[in-house]
């Protein structure tokens, strides 16, 4: 059995964007139907409809009329990227089966990993980002009862246990990058809506479970099935909230989308997902739906609002749109680009002048596989090769970096470093990345700086 003792009140306040960080306590002293009124009508998504839409034109239009003067009325008018903000505070408190980290909100759980951890190929699962999209989590599993439910257009209904998932079936393992789609979001001005992550909604895992296929393949996919519907055991408090559901294509199930159950040799974190999860490498993690309960087979697309309006980008070359008209057409968030993040040194580091010195961080993409990462010193004017590790974990993993050399002058040093993949696809500089409403898949070249002393 699994059980969580915490249990948060949420209540609104002025933060980081439609996400903030709210005061949390024990429910033990209130009446239940409060509580439920409490969560019911704080909930984000009732919110977003009857709070923050008001309040986010407000603010836009403040963004707008203040950054004029700073970035010109042309500039703001088509929106303008930037390098995100990696210098938030770690908080002081912990999560359960976490080390403290940047914390957004406690319900949902919104964590996010310090940038100093991004220089091992393989995330430690207490430092691993946690994103979750409804306020009502499950705080008690009974292992003993539960079961992931397989029905639709299949022969033959399942109900598989997680004794049956780890013994019955074929136990496969895949090294996976999980990124949110917003990673980075901090970077857009005007501000996207939506939480403004640094570069820390990301981590690499060494996953393990079951293939999704081998799944299907037991329960027999009937004729003209084409789509599955996987959800999870998260709820909304608010009854009009839609589920979070993500819908697949058969054809994408390859054998490398699995149910997974292990992270990193042990059992799911609670807060990444527990008792299982799907796992989609190279995908964006609005796909990679946590703590599963049902999977449906069928023959027509649904039409999701997390898929279809939420997670979307604009469907035209640049994937990109003006702060103050949205292109018409959007087109879901899947692929991940190529992005590469360092992690030591920080920004505002000392290096002593003529000292050996280390750069250190990772890359990846979306499955093609790093091919370079290369460093520059001299704000972009030349690029030199770091060493990179030998890709032993896979083409969805992280490749490390490493990059040696003695700073030779006195004052601040600009490191930036830029990841290429096998496609010859690299990341853009920060500032040639166009705007997007949602604030979705920033890649920029990395940019810190250091000082030599």
């Amino acid at each position: 059995m699994f059980n969580v003792t915490y249990e948060p009140i949420l209540f609104p306040s002025f933060g980081n964007g439609p996400y903030t960080l709210l005061i949390s306590g024990p429910i033990k002293r209130l009446n239940s139907i409060i509580v439920r009124l409490i969560i019911g009508y704080f909930d984000y998504n009732h919110l977003q409809k009857r709070y923050f839409m008001e309040r986010r034109d407000f603010f836009k239009k403040a963004a707008v009329t203040a950054g004029a003067a700073a970035l010109g009325t042309s500039a703001l008018e088509a929106g303008v990227t930037h390098q995100p903000n990696n210098n938030r505070k770690v908080m002081d408190i912990a999560f359960p089966e976490k080390r403290p980290l940047i914390t957004y909100s406690d319900r949902p759980p919104l964590l996010e990993t310090p940038q100093n951890v991004f220089t091992c190929a393989l995330t430690p699962n207490d430092q691993f980002f946690v994103r979750w999209h409804m306020p009502d989590i499950p705080t008690y599993i009974d292992m003993d009862k539960f079961t992931i439910s397989v029905n639709g257009m299949v022969n033959k209904e399942l109900k598989i246990s997680l004794k049956e998932l780890k013994e019955d079936y074929e136990q496969v393992e895949v090294a996976a990058v999980l990124q949110c789609g917003g990673n980075s979001r901090s970077a857009f001005t005007p501000t996207a809506g939506g939480i403004q992550w640094g570069s820390g909604a990301m981590g690499c895992a060494q996953w393990k479970g079951v293939r999704l296929r081998d799944i299907l393949d037991r329960a027999g996919v009937k004729k003209g099935a084409e789509w599955l519907a996987v959800q999870g055991s998260e709820k909304a408090a608010y009854y009009e909230t839609p589920n979070f559901i993500r819908e697949l294509h058969l054809d994408e199930l390859d054998d490398h989308v699995i149910i997974a159950y292990q992270m990193n040799g042990e059992d799911l974190p609670y807060l990444n997902g527990f008792p299982v999860r799907l796992v989609v490498p190279g995908v964006y993690s609005d796909s990679w739906i946590k703590m599963i309960d049902n999977i449906t087979v069928s023959d027509k697309y649904q039409n999701l609002f997390f898929m279809d309006h939420a997670y979307v980008v604009p469907d035209n070359e640049c994937e990109c749109e003006t702060p103050e008209k949205k292109f018409p057409k959007t087109k879901p968030i899947y692929r991940m680009n190529v992005k590469s993040v360092i992690g030591y040194p920080l920004n505002g580091a000392k290096l002593t002048l003529k000292s050996q010195a280390v750069i250190r961080g990772v890359a990846f993409d979306g499955g093609a596989g790093i091919k370079d990462v290369l460093i520059s010193l001299d704000g972009g004017k030349t690029w030199d090769r770091s060493l990179l590790d030998s890709g032993k974990l896979g083409r969805y993993a992280y490749r490390t970096f490493r990059y040696s050399f003695r700073p030779d002058n006195l004052g601040k040093l600009k490191i930036m470093a830029k990841a290429i993949n096998k496609l010859g696809e690299e990341q853009p500089l920060s500032k040639d990345i166009k705007w997007n409403h949602g604030g979705y898949k920033y890649n920029g070249i990395d940019v810190i700086t250091v000082e030599v002393v």
